[in-house]
């Protein structure tokens, strides 16, 4: 069977994550009642894949699973939404990522516990390269680095718009950057990049890099952007927060939703925030993921 066009080519990290609800965070040395749970895949890469798969494009993840239970469970979780996991590697005698999650809607925050992987990150020479050549937009998490700058790079000679979601500050990011057509950056980012609370001049940093949109993510403060030699600065859509996991993940995957339809970065990330702010009404990062239909409502195009 040929495969289809490829629009969106993921390259990260993808996990299992248990959520639980607690009214408040514990002190230690308590028994703590969960008042609610929720089983789902994550992982940013991931999850922005499942976003726009739900949303009519076709998407492609790289990463790493292990070779037990979660692995086959992250894979099915991508397989039944669309999502080509022809770029999934599976380690031998190695561990999933996972994640456990608990989540305290009283105050709209969660807390991570998480394990990396055991197996060995995905490596250059692992990319396939044919389906890279095809994709219009390369996205990463910047999670497997060597591969990641090799893969933009193949992406961006390829024509395809490189978009990274960077939550850390780490040797290389920057360089990632220079490879990079859209760069937005979660607040730990933009703090450690400046040394202090300054998302606009975080963004200003960035810009010189190269990249033609930046921005940083605010959580509930909003967002931060700088394109086209102008400043965007947009409250974050109000809501009660139930919990954040995957908030930002489905950021990026409506302002990548947004470039593949040609909109303007104001409106792409627009589509992010509001998207956003959906998801954290439900418990899980990919619950609460708007339909494609809501967005034709909210934003007047066909859906």
């Amino acid at each position: 069977m040929a495969k289809v066009a490829l629009q969106v080519f993921g390259l990260g990290q993808c996990s299992l994550d248990y959520i639980g609800v607690v009214d408040a965070y514990p002190p230690p040395d308590i028994k703590c009642d969960l008042s609610d749970t929720v089983i789902q895949g994550g992982g940013p890469a991931a999850t922005a894949m499942v976003a726009l798969s739900r949303w009519g494009l076709s998407c492609y993840l790289a990463g790493v699973i292990g070779d037990d239970v979660f692995g086959g469970m992250i894979e099915a979780s991508l397989r039944e939404e669309g999502v080509d996991t022809g770029g999934l590697v599976v380690r031998r005698s190695a561990s999933s990522q996972f994640a456990f999650i608990a989540a305290e809607p009283v105050c709209g925050r969660r807390t991570i516990f998480w394990r990396r992987p055991t197996g060995p990150e995905i490596r250059p020479e692992e990319i396939d390269l044919s389906r890279l050549s095809q994709a219009r937009v390369f996205h990463t998490d910047g999670l497997c680095l060597e591969a990641a700058l090799y893969a933009a790079a193949k992406a961006r000679k390829a024509g395809a718009a490189v978009v990274v979601d960077a939550g850390t500050l780490r040797a290389g990011m920057l360089d990632l950057a220079r490879l990079s057509d859209c760069f937005i950056v979660a607040e730990p980012f933009a703090n450690a990049l400046t040394g202090g609370r300054d998302p606009v001049e975080a963004c200003r940093i960035l810009a010189d890099l190269g990249p033609r949109v930046v921005g940083v993510t605010l959580g509930k403060a909003g967002y931060v952007a700088f394109t086209e030699g102008n400043f965007i600065e947009k409250q974050a859509y109000p809501v009660k927060a139930v919990d954040t996991t995957g908030c930002g993940d489905v950021f990026h995957a409506g302002f990548i939703y947004g470039l593949v339809n040609g909109w303007d970065a104001e409106k792409s990330l627009d589509l992010g925030a509001w998207a956003a702010a959906r998801v954290s009404l439900h418990l899980g990062g990919r619950t609460g993921i708007p339909s494609l239909a809501e967005i034709g409502q909210k934003y007047s195009v066909d859906g």
